[in-house]
């Protein structure tokens, strides 16, 4: 072959890739927005929902029939109609007869069809058993009325409606979710009373107003009940616009002064909210409440109670608390976005629902009367060449029996038709002769009399719209039921304070060399008595109050924050940083603050140098803390002392046993940085680091020092200091003799009076 020969493959089209894709993508779109996520307007159905309730009717299971397996509706509905996945076509089915996700469900199911607590636990198709309800026939009384076009099923072997004959608005009684591509729906059920009440305003009033309209229609009507607590401008909002959303909350009483929940928001697990609870309870964050109980069954199915530790508590607070922080209160969203009669999917508002639905269920009625009259203009056809057959029978009998082809003879006898030829040619002539004049002319009139009434109906508007309200009335009053969900407009729930609830006690925050951490009430605490972990030993501590933050800074220099009522208590090993912050790699923690805001603490590395920090610049949400003590190379961070006056002395210790204390008042206040130099280390030795400054303290007036080695303990009283004392950066004096050479720890005993 030779070279750069293109093939050409004859009837292979050629078009871009980019031409293919879009046209691809586009045409999966629209299949996805039509024929699978959003409802149509006449019925409120999807198509496969469209399907089932078909189905359903074909196989004979109405209201009255007998229940069947639910694995012959699916099995029927995929063979026939919908050739996709048998699963997805179950969860549909199981969809409509869950009364507490439809408001008016369509199937009637018998079995396990799944719970609030978990819609998804239904039992397999082939154990559960389902017919119609009796509400379906709203949308299936017309359908072999020619009320509908047919069109061919996915194999062409049948027909299946294109859509049902709703006579009732169940797109916005049952409402429906969907995500398709690029866009959804989310339409919230509604109570049917109200909707037809509109629809019937809206028919007799066309240019009714919106405000007009939710006269009659307040707002949605959950299944579960509820209560909706949006105010009554959002609700206009998203009727008049169909894009917004509203609030929905649990409703609740108090019974023998405890808090009883008796219904909870549409589609919310109360298992769920249990569970919520009951972790709150755990965490002591609902410290009034004693005990929390699920008393539901058959006579109650809902009803969940509290019990609180006395009749002192706010249960208003409490449930307050609830509908902030657990599903007790939930946000729905709006979105009325529709296929409608031209076949697109468009956000309508509730009045362009409501009108266009109208506009489809004239046009169903128009042809159901038409479909009547054309009947009934057939029937009185036959009946008249019934009767002309009576009166001439005998004729009839002997052109039947001479003739060869008695059909033309007849017609052109007696001027019939070859309708009504046929119609006197299948009788059998027993019937022909027990045919009675009075009775042939009886139906003739009958009949006649509906034909004129039919035809009035056709040709008066406002006749046509006085038949559509008098049967969405009855269809009203019929499958109508009072409304569920009160409308109650109320303040959005507020959490109550944490703070609140926690005692502000007297805690000491302990810190081990390991990085665990625990929080011990009082601040008598012997950190040494402590349990520890193997391997792990105590390394700092901190006193202050529950309520306070409680700061850490490791050794890269960052500090970080947790709240100190949060940290486990001291009798186990506490709980890892780590687990609830995310240090640098290698980073371990060096010591612990708290206290007030305006605090003062000194930060400090073993290089010697450091400064003074108010605690409120140590502060910072993050997990993985903030930047805050630049630490010089291969220089460790020393634990922070707090500053208890201006007054104070920096007593600073190094790994030669010498004691430096000079003014607090020496050292600048700075919020980051590397500090000054607190004590002289050479810089041959500090190279080397031969010498470190291995802990440091402030003591105020009065106050003692304590200096640990190991367990071996030394005290220095406030005038013993004296002789220790210099300047700031100086290397200060050697130790008494017999004291140890290597202090490890030093901690500050204040005076008796400011404990």
């Amino acid at each position: 072959m030779p070279e750069n020969q293109e093939l050409n493959f004859e009837g292979v089209e050629r078009q871009p890739l980019a031409t293919f894709t879009e046209k691809a993508y586009l045409d999966y779109s629209m299949y996805v927005i039509l024929d699978r996520a959003l409802p149509a307007l006449g019925d409120g159905l999807k198509p496969v929902q469209r399907r089932i309730v078909y189905a359903m009717s074909e196989l004979g299971l109405s209201a009255v029939a007998k229940h069947k397996k639910a694995a012959l509706t699916v099995g029927d509905v995929l063979g026939k109609f919908h050739p996709h996945g048998d699963t997805a076509c179950y969860e549909a089915m199981v969809l409509m007869a869950q009364s507490f996700a439809y408001r008016y469900p369509l199937i009637d199911g018998q079995g396990n069809w799944g719970s609030q607590d978990d819609p998804k636990s239904f039992a397999a198709m082939r154990y559960t058993e389902a017919k119609l309800t009796g509400y379906a026939e709203v949308l299936l009384a017309e359908l072999s009325d020619g009320t509908v076009d047919w069109a061919p099923n996915y194999d062409g072997s049948r027909t299946e409606p294109v859509i049902l004959p709703a006579r009732l608005p169940n797109l916005l009684l049952n409402g429906t979710s969907g995500i398709a591509v690029g866009m959804a729906t989310d339409i919230p059920p509604h109570n049917l009373r109200e909707v037809a009440a509109a629809c019937i305003h809206l028919l007799e009033e066309p240019e009714a107003t919106l405000a007009a309209l939710m006269k009659h229609v307040k707002g949605p009507d959950l299944p579960t009940g509820a209560e909706i607590i949006s105010a009554r401008a959002d609700l206009r909002e998203f009727y008049d616009k169909g894009v917004g959303a509203f609030k929905a909350r649990a409703t609740w009483e108090i019974e023998d002064g405890n808090a009883v929940i008796t219904a909870f928001p549409y589609q919310v697990s109360p298992a769920r909210v249990q569970e919520q609870i009951a972790e709150q309870m755990r965490a002591k964050k609902l410290p009034m409440l004693d005990e929390l109980r699920d008393e539901s069954d058959h006579e109650n199915p809902t009803r969940l109670v509290l019990v609180p530790r006395s009749n002192r508590v706010d249960l208003v607070a409490v449930m307050n608390h609830l509908f902030a922080t657990t599903d007790l209160e939930r946000n729905y969203r709006v979105n009325l976005n529709i296929i409608g009669l031209d076949g697109r999917p468009r956000v309508m508002s509730l009045k362009a629902v409501l009108g266009d639905w109208l506009e489809f269920r004239t046009s169903t009625v128009t042809r159901r009367l038409q479909h009547r009259l054309g009947k009934v203009s057939r029937r009185l056809h036959i009946l008249d060449g019934l009767l002309i057959a009576f009166l001439n029978l005998d004729e009839v009998i002997r052109i039947i029996r001479r003739e060869d082809e008695p059909k033309p003879v007849l017609m052109k006898r007696f001027k019939l038709s070859d309708e009504q030829t046929e119609e006197i040619l299948n009788t059998r002539l027993r019937h022909l002769a027990r045919l009675e004049e009075m009775k042939i002319r009886e139906e003739q009139k009958t009949l006649a009399a509906e034909r004129e009434e039919l035809e009035a109906l056709l040709r008066s508007k406002a006749k046509l719209k006085k038949l559509i309200a008098a049967e969405i009335r009855a269809d009203a009053e019929r499958y109508g039921d009072e409304r569920r969900t009160r409308i109650i407009e109320r303040e959005a729930a507020q959490a109550i304070d944490e703070t609140t609830l926690i005692p502000n006690e007297l805690v000491t925050v302990v810190l081990s060399t390991g990085g665990w951490v625990r929080s011990a009430k009082g601040h008598d605490v012997d950190p040494g008595a402590l349990p520890y972990k193997s391997g792990d030993a105590f390394q700092a501590l901190a006193r202050g109050r529950s309520l306070q933050p409680a700061v850490f800074i490791d050794s890269t220099g960052r500090t970080y924050m947790l709240p100190a009522h949060s940290l486990p208590g001291a009798r186990g090993y506490g709980e890892p940083l780590s687990g609830r912050l995310d240090p640098p790699d290698g980073a371990k923690f060096a010591g612990v603050m708290i206290g007030e805001p305006e605090d003062l603490w000194l930060l400090a590395s073993d290089a010697g140098y450091g400064f003074t920090v108010r605690l409120k610049d140590l502060l910072t949400d993050r997990r993985a803390g903030k930047t805050v003590l630049s630490v010089p190379e291969n220089a460790h961070v020393l634990a922070p002392a707090p500053v208890p006056s201006a007054d104070s002395l920096v007593a600073a210790v190094s790994s030669e046993g010498k004691l430096l204390a000079f003014p607090v008042s020496e050292l600048p206040e700075l919020p980051r940085g590397k500090g000054n130099k607190l004590y002289d280390i050479p810089g041959k030795k500090a190279r080397a680091r031969a010498e470190l400054m291995t802990a440091v303290a402030v003591v105020p007036p009065g106050g003692t020092l304590v200096l640990w080695s190991g367990e071996q303990r030394k005290t220095l009283e406030w005038r013993d200091l004296e002789g220790y004392r210099g300047q700031r950066a100086q290397r200060g004096a050697v130790l008494k003799r017999g004291w140890p050479r290597r202090i490890e720890r030093l901690e500050v005993q204040r005076p008796a009076q400011e404990l």
